[in-house]
């Protein structure tokens, strides 16, 4: 587990080695133990080491035995045994244990068509001297970055945005598009960022840069998985043979390693799954809260005690707005996604006794576990309603209803269901994922900035994703939140928070094998009777007790909304102020000062517009003072 960096001058002049020096001491925290540096004639790659296996050998950068190749390589391969034992014996000599030193025999053996062998999480850069051809790449659900800048006569890559800002000739602006999408969606899908200059690298895609330019090349298809007809017997015993196998090759460390444990299914299956592969006891990690709503520690210590791990666990408090500026930070590109909090805080706390962590994300995206899918489905009940009922009483009645406190309850449900359903069908389950509505961009940015937004851009990538597969109905709706939510929301908050605490989180849910798998099971073994990870649960009662499998599903959140009528609010109205926001000419300051009143007086949760607003100003402050 690294972080790299990378700097190619496509028309061949020299690299000047102080900048891969100063991009790799920016993200340090990804690699506290080692750093190293190549540079060639027209080329220059960097990695700082969190060493994770092979703790003696596995430097990098690291070469081939004739020093054609060069590679910089963030993540781990988890079959990198059985591949170099293939490698062996078709003849390949080792110097090292590394999964490293796996992947340029691979690319030796293979070229490009190497990726489809992985098993692992990865984004890596492969400096071919002899074709003079640079090959990077990502993994195929995009649990590691990569960031990229390209002007025709350089490539620039990095870990992270912030490490590729160290060029400071690069004329990066403000991409309106991308704001649009952040404050509508709480992240920015790929490809872009907020700088319009600065792109992320697709999940599943390599890219190949010589002096003829630079191109991507996508290498997996999961919208071309076809459904397979299986029994709920036959299924659930398939998943639990595939899960398991991704848990038993993400055991493999030469350090101390442990689990995130919420109480809900997904973490306290991989947490079962470990009981059952090692010998000696999990060690797991918890966060709660104060606010009892959202309080789930109760839950983590029954699944602790079912399998007698050694746990550890905090309460979080309203001390932690401390920690939002250093947040920022790390975040690059901000998302609004309030668990970034527990996240962060969780993995400082792991980082105390342990190196390498297993989390159950991706769960949800691949089994139905999301209330936007039940949402979807009540939707075909409420839109046989008349539509002039709906807009003349259930919406102005439900509009009427103060939101509450807690963390759902019936009322807060109610009034996003409601809020939802406005939207356009054609966004499916999305339409619940919508926090500010981009068709009133008017309102909310300044005319000026306005005029320079596309509403339909801002929802481009959805369609892009639900139109042009083979998929239906939920399978659908899932592969749409693998493709966005999942990669540029859950994975960049997992990345980069356990990344700032120099901790590495596997995920085996998202081992590919599960994923494909996962999309071949039929919606209907998804969400039952509004039952939603129906497959899921069925697997997991062999592992978990039934008060954990059949409880409703909370989510990983903090009581963000009660904050910012409390110890947040002065940083809000800060932030959000009239006159600082008439002054830099992007948001209307009469509908945030409108946004913060109703929210401050309870007529209305704007928790989700409001954070987001104040993220962007706190990234602005930090990655564009002067504009």
């Amino acid at each position: 587990m690294c972080g790299i960096v990378g700097y190619l001058r496509l028309d061949g002049q020299p690299v000047d080695s102080s900048i891969i020096d100063r991009m790799c001491r920016t993200i340090i925290h990804r690699g506290p133990d080692d750093m190293g540096v190549y540079i060639g004639e027209n080329i220059g790659i960097g990695m700082r080491r969190l060493s994770i296996i092979d703790l003696q050998t596995g430097k990098q950068p690291m070469s081939n035995e004739d020093g054609r190749l060069q590679i910089v390589f963030n993540g781990e391969i988890y079959n990198y045994r059985e591949l170099k034992s293939e490698l062996v014996s078709r003849g390949h000599q080792f110097r090292t244990d590394s999964d490293t030193e796996v992947i340029l025999h691979l690319y030796e053996e293979y070229s490009t068509e190497c990726l489809a062998h992985l098993i692992g999480m990865f984004a890596f850069a492969i400096w071919d001297q002899e074709k003079r051809e640079l090959f990077c790449a990502r993994d195929r659900l995009g649990i590691k970055p990569f960031y990229y800048f390209t002007d025709g006569a350089r490539l620039i890559f990095a870990s992270e945005l912030k490490a590729i800002l160290e060029e400071k000739d690069l004329h990066a602006k403000l991409d309106l598009q991308a704001l649009s999408q952040f404050i509508t969606f709480e992240f920015i899908p790929f490809p872009r960022t907020l700088f319009d200059n600065i792109k992320k690298m697709p999940p599943g895609y390599f890219m190949l840069a010589n002096s003829g330019g630079v191109t991507l090349h996508h290498y997996w298809h999961p919208e071309e998985v076809e459904e397979k007809k299986r029994s709920e017997n036959e299924a659930a015993e398939e998943l639990y043979s595939l899960l398991k196998d991704a848990v038993r090759l993400r055991l493999r460390s030469d350090v101390p390693f442990g689990a995130f444990l919420s109480g809900g299914i997904d973490s306290g299956s991989v947490v079962g799954l470990m009981s059952e592969l090692l010998d000696s006891r999990v060690r797991t990690f918890s966060i709660g809260f104060e606010n009892q709503s959202y309080n789930e520690l109760n839950y983590a210590r029954r699944v602790a005690e079912r399998f007698d791990t050694d746990h550890t666990e905090r309460v979080l408090n309203p001390s932690a707005i401390e920690l939002i500026e250093e947040i920022v930070d790390h975040l690059d590109d901000p998302i609004g996604d309030f668990s970034v909090f527990p996240t962060y805080l969780v993995s400082k706390m792991a980082r105390e006794k342990v190196k390498v962590i297993l989390s159950g994300d991706g769960g949800d995206e691949l089994f139905g576990g999301y209330d936007t899918y039940v949402a979807q489905k009540v939707y075909g009940y409420y839109s046989k309603m008349p539509s002039a009922a709906r807009e003349r009483f259930v919406v102005p009645l439900v509009k009427m209803l103060s939101p509450t406190s807690r963390k759902k309850g019936i009322i807060n449900k109610v009034k996003r269901f409601v809020e939802g359903a406005c939207y356009a069908e054609r966004y499916e389950h999305f339409r619940w994922m919508i926090h500010m509505n981009p068709e009133r961009n008017g309102d909310v940015f300044c005319a000026e900035i306005s005029r320079g937004i596309s509403t339909d851009d801002t929802f481009d990538f959805i369609e892009n994703y639900l139109n042009g597969n083979r998929l239906n109905g939920l399978n659908r709706s899932m592969f749409l939140d693998i493709k966005t939510y999942l990669v540029d929301d859950i994975l960049v908050k997992v990345d980069r928070m356990s990344m700032a605490a120099s901790l590495e989180v596997r995920v085996p849910f998202l081992d590919h094998r599960v994923v494909e798998f996962a999309l071949s099971v039929p919606q209907e073994l998804k969400i039952r009777n509004f039952k939603t990870k129906y497959l899921l649960k069925r697997m997991a009662r062999r592992l978990l007790p039934g008060n954990i499998v059949n409880r409703p599903k909370q989510g990983f959140s903090i009581p963000i909304k009660n904050w910012l009528k409390g110890p947040l609010r002065p940083m809000m109205t800060d932030l959000l102020s009239h006159d600082r926001l008439a002054r830099q000419g992007i948001f209307n300051p009469g509908y945030v000062d409108t946004l913060m009143k109703e929210h401050i007086q309870n007529e209305e949760n704007h928790s989700h517009r409001l954070w987001s607003l104040m993220l962007f100003q706190l990234w602005k402050e930090r990655f564009m003072p002067a504009t």
